[in-house]
């Protein structure tokens, strides 16, 4: 079962309701919820009777990268956890590699790499060298 996840949103008998304006916000207005990740697939686990999960995307809109790597920390903290207690999770894809052309526009970035929009330059975000860490060290330390 593949398992999207960025944030939480209550809904209730009369639909979604909007998210409250803080200056915690994402680029996209979403609330900072790195915790959703972990939320979303124990619910997933819990409705589907236990499938193997894979999360197809995670990540957030940000402009500072150091916030992109302390939300995907915290989330991927959440995702171990949900596997300590049993989850069966087999893999994840980070939400995404570049900050790409979007739904009409440049913005907003969500990538681990940026993209020159005159010269299509690539460029390593530090949150690209961290996650990279994460993979090559086999998890979080």
């Amino acid at each position: 079962m593949g398992v999207q996840a960025y944030t939480s949103q209550w809904v209730t008998a009369e639909g979604i309701e909007p998210h409250a304006p803080s200056p915690d916000n994402t680029l996209v207005g979403t609330p900072y919820r790195p915790d959703a990740l972990g939320i979303a697939v124990r619910h997933t686990a819990e409705v589907t009777g236990g499938v193997p999960i894979l999360v197809t995307e995670n990540g957030i809109a940000v402009g500072d990268d150091e916030r992109r790597i302390a939300y995907t920390d915290t989330a991927l903290r959440g995702l171990r956890d949900a596997m300590g207690d049993g989850v069966d999770v087999r893999g994840y894809l980070h939400w995404s590699l570049l900050d790409n052309y979007e739904w009409g526009h440049w913005a907003p970035t969500f990538g681990l790499i940026t993209v020159d929009r005159e010269t299509f330059e690539r460029k390593p975000k530090p949150s690209l060298r961290w996650l990279g860490d994460v993979a090559r060290r086999g998890g979080l330390s």
